[in-house]
Formats: C-alpha cells, structure tokens, sequence
C-alpha cells in the first residue's frame, strides 16, 4: 500500500503548464470534469471529486480487488470549494479495475495523524447536534459510482454490523464494504421514440421477474428483458415501466431458495443512483452491467417501445440511521431530513430518513443522476416513488407539500415523461391531482372507481364518467390535459388482475412461494364474483376494455395479459 504525495496529485497539479489565462499551452480549454470518477481524455489521469458541506477531511482509498484486500493506495482530496473536494491519480498507480471508497472525517470525529483503520483515535461521538455523523472506519460509497462491485449484504455477508456505529464504530467496513468501479466515459447515440405521453399503453414491470423463468439465454437480466421487446410491440405496449434499477441492496435474495424472509425483491431502497444493479446483469464483469443495460434500451428503441424505470429519491438504503454506507457518512445533513433535535430524522415515506430535496447536495444528486440515466444510458422518462416527500417544504419535523422541486424537474427534463406516485404515508401526503404541469400521475380515483362499479362497492354513473373521460376536475386546473391521468386497474402494489377479479380479501398467510408476507391494503375493492370463474375472467376483460378506451395513459402489469395471480397474496413484496 502507498501514500500518494499531496503535492503531484492534488486537482491543482493536472493544470501545471497552464497559461496566466487558465487555459492550457495548446490553447483548448482545461479538463473539468464533474463530481464522482473520471477519466481523463487522455487517458493518462483518473479525477476523483465528491461534494460536502461538513466534511474536515476526506480520503480515497483505492483496491485492485472488490473484498478482503488491502488498499493499492490511498490519498487526501484537496478543498477545491466550501462544498467539493478532489483529487487526480495518474494512470501508472492504478490496478487495472480500479474499485475505491471514501474515508470522512468531520466535526463529530475531527482528524488525529495517528489514526489507522479499526481505531477511535479522535473520535468525539458518532452523532453530534448538528447531525454529523462522519466515521473514517466506515468505507463510504462515492454518491456518484457508476457501478458498484457488490451490495453491502451479501451470501457472504448477512448482516449490517460491520456498517453499525455505536459499539461498532472501531469495525473497519473495507474488506467487506461495496467499491465503486471507474468506469470510462462513452458516446452516446439516441434512437429515443418521439412519440408524445398521451399516446402510450405502458406495461409495468420487475426486469428480473420478467424472464427469469423464460427458456432464454441470460433469463432474468436486463439482455433477457431484451429479448422480450418484439413481443411486447406485437401485444401492442409502447413504453415499458421497470421497477427500480439503480443498485439496491438484493444480493442475498436467493440465499434460501424456499424463502423470501428479509428478501428484497422489488428494490425501492437505492444504494447508488448512478449505478445500474449488478444483479440483474448477465454480464457482471467490471462495466458489464453499464453495458447491458445500454443494450436492453436500445433494443426496446429499435421496436419503438419506450423505456421508464421507477426512482426512489425519497429515501435510502441507509434507513433510519445506524448504518453509515455512503450519503449519512459523508454529510448526514446535507443529504437528509433531520428532526428538530439535528441528531434523528423525519421520515415521511414509511421506511427511513428522508432525503431533503430542500438542501443543494441531494437535489444535485438527484438532477445529476436522472441526467446520466436520461442522457447517457437511453432511457425516456421516470416514475417518482412517494412523489410528494420530495417536495416538503415544511422542514424538521413535519410535512407540508410545495411543487417547487418537481417544477425544477419538469424544466430540467421537458422531453421526458415525468410520472408521480402523488402519495406518502404522513398527513398532507395525499396529492393526486396537485402536481405541475409537465408532470402525469398515478390515478388512484380511476382504480378505484372502476374497481367499485365493478365488485359491487358503491359507484355512481358520474363518478365512472369522470373517470373514462379522463378525470378532468383533477388536472384542468394546471392547464394539464387528460395524458396526466396514469390510469391503471392494478400495480405492482396489491392484487394481481386476475386475483382482483378472484379474491374476496387477501390470503398473506399461505406457504412458499404464495406467502408468508406482512401487511397488504384492507382497501382492495376485490370480488371473486361468487366463484364462478368464467365471471371472473369476463369481469377482468371488461376492466382492461374500460382502461383501454378511457382519456389518459393506460397502465398494464406484467402478466395481466395472462391473467397472472399469486393465489390472492396482495403485498408480495417477497
């Protein structure tokens, strides 16, 4: 292991020879690459930037193998600003695949010379009242990693404890801890459809479940989602819906086969929002899963099938606060929402901490992120999970909505479908009808209702009217047309088509693989139309008629061409 000498290495160091202009001696403008790794067009350098607000000190560690090695090297970054800091490493110190993490030092743990990994030396406590929570022995992911080597659970490692604080604060997380990979940058070419929003049928669906049990090569990844594109333009889809992709915490899904327990199936829980999941790659090879994905998008293009995935800007993978992974280890405030008290947090999205979109670093984050998946990896749009946690504009401790944060998306992304998921799980959350223009939504109120009229819940023919011609009293008012109405029977989230039209009341209790599973609405609107299946499937084909001819976008779920149930299971999250 070596230490890189801050003198030669230092962002100030690649511009040596600049003229008093700043520019260089040949006359072309300086190389400024933005935040996260880069390499330089030359080849010949790799720059290294993170941003923080609290931060005292920050440190790369960099390692030729992904786990259980020790550091190739490792060096300070320089304070370029009050919020970013960076460093250049030449070519010639670096392993071939080069994986790396970040060490932070700031106010709750200020830097001592003699600490080494594993040590509290400096150490004053793991949260302090202005909720810093730096800890040099936990090995950060860098915000921006393009890919990751591996999840911070895996077969390997089942539990969290080498990223706890507390009484694991000395346990140094970096044989174990997840690399970020330096990518290199490519060209990108665009085949993107131009078809607007309002004339798109979407089909919603997980990319790994999508195949996985397909007789294809590669099933279950993103090249056998691809296989599946001609198919879906033969069925008559136009943009295809996958839940999440950005890297969540899911490689220990398949550790016991005959179990789901502590599985994490669908993925809203965001580990990197830059780097699409290794999981679902064919292709694990360092870039495989950049490049597949690239792939994937392209090969729905070529059909004239759009590509929208599902982003979960709301919260994290770090959850409620005892683990430092990478956001809450570089600068908790500045990514998350924290209570009054500076050392908890808010939490309006029912799973952990709020991100705060109020505060630069996280909204940068997020508009950067969306900007490489748009720009660079090919996809048309975004549905926003728990939309409106993004916009709380009441600050520490309670929840009050605003539109300005999704304004700024909409401005930053006028060609993209932007759809929200226009709930949350606190009071004040509930904003179907409430968003910007330039923004579509789910539309609870035409599942709903059409559900009601349907298995016998009281409905009225106006309410059915409203709906079929687009729920205009919902949008109208911010000059939206009827294509901001997502309309759907069902989602990835409750029953199944055929078990809306099937089932009287969930069945969560059942053995593997239909159950066991927590929770599930009570609020289904289901019938089994008094066991008569030849019912059941006629009320189901009405359904999809009605969501078919009405105003707005339709939404299908992955398998309701087939009249897929799950035995009547309305929270299989497993």
């Amino acid at each position: 292991m070596r230490w890189l000498a801050l003198a030669c290495f230092v962002v100030a160091c690649a511009h040596q020879g600049a003229g008093p202009s700043g520019d260089d001696d040949d006359g072309q403008e300086p190389w400024q690459p933005g935040l996260g790794a880069h390499w330089s067009p030359a080849g010949d350098e790799v720059s290294f930037r993170i941003a923080s607000t609290r931060a005292t000190r920050i440190e790369l560690w960099i390692y030729a193998q992904p786990t259980q090695s020790a550091e190739v090297l490792h060096a300070e970054l320089a304070r370029e600003t009050d919020t970013t800091f960076g460093v250049r490493v030449p070519a010639s110190a670096l392993p071939p695949t080069i994986y790396y993490g970040y060490r932070v030092w700031g106010p709750n743990w200020p830097y001592e010379p003699a600490w080494q990994p594993g040590t509290d030396i400096g150490w004053i406590t793991d949260v302090d009242s202005d909720g810093n929570r730096m800890n040099p022995n936990k090995l950060v992911i860098d915000p921006y990693a393009r890919e990751l080597s591996h999840d911070p659970n895996t077969p390997a490692q089942l539990d969290g404890a080498p990223y706890a604080v507390g009484m694991r604060r000395t346990i140094d997380s970096a044989p174990v801890a997840p690399k970020a990979i330096v990518l290199h940058d490519e060209a990108v070419t665009s085949d993107k459809p131009a078809r607007p929003l309002r004339d798109d049928v979407i089909y919603e669906v997980h990319v790994r479940g999508f195949t996985k049990a397909a007789p294809i090569e590669c099933a279950g990844t993103y090249a056998g989602a691809a296989e599946r594109a001609a198919y879906l333009r033969d069925l008559g889809v136009t943009a295809i819906e996958f839940l999440p992709l950005q890297e969540s915490n899911n490689d220990r899904n398949d550790v016991d086969p005959n179990s789901a327990s502590g599985d994490n199936y669908w993925g809203y829980s965001t580990v990197a929002y830059f780097a699409p999941d290794r999981r679902y790659a064919c292709d694990q090879s360092a870039g495989g899963p950049t490049r597949e994905f690239r792939d994937m998008v392209h090969a729905f293009h070529a059909e004239g099938i759009k590509v929208l995935v599902d982003v979960v800007y709301n919260h994290t993978a770090e959850g409620g606060g005892g683990s430092l992974l990478s956001l809450r280890g570089i600068d908790n405030a500045g990514y998350y929402q924290l209570d009054r008290s500076g050392t908890g947090f808010t939490n309006s999205n029912g799973v952990g901490a709020d991100l705060a979109m109020d505060k630069p670093l996280a909204k940068q984050l997020m508009l950067d992120s969306l900007r490489y998946f748009y720009d660079e990896l090919g996809v048309d749009g975004f549905r926003f999970d728990l939309a409106p946690v993004l916009g709380n504009v009441c600050g520490p401790g309670c929840f009050k909505f605003g539109s300005g944060v999704h304004e700024e998306i909409a401005a930053a992304f006028p060609d993209a479908a932007l759809i929200a998921e226009p709930w949350g799980v606190v009071a004040g959350s509930y904003q179907v009808g409430h968003f910007p223009a330039g923004w579509s939504e789910w539309n609870d109120k035409f599942r709903d209702t059409i559900r009601g009229d349907q298995n016998k819940a009281q409905t009225t023919p106006g309410w059915i009217a409203d709906r079929v011609h687009g729920s205009t009293e919902l949008f109208r008012d911010d000059g939206r047309m009827p294509s901001a109405s997502i309309n759907y029977l069902v989602s990835h989230d409750g029953f199944t088509l055929r078990d809306l039209y099937a089932c009287n009341g969930p069945n969560n209790t059942q053995a593997w693989p239909y159950g066991p599973s927590d929770g599930g609405s009570a609020n289904n609107l289901s019938s089994d139309h008094g066991g008569d299946a030849v019912a059941q499937r006629q009320a189901a084909r009405t359904g999809m008629a009605l969501l078919m001819v009405s105003a707005g976008v339709p939404m299908l779920v992955g398998g309701d061409e087939m009249l897929h149930g799950v035995r009547c299971n309305n929270n299989y999250y497993n």
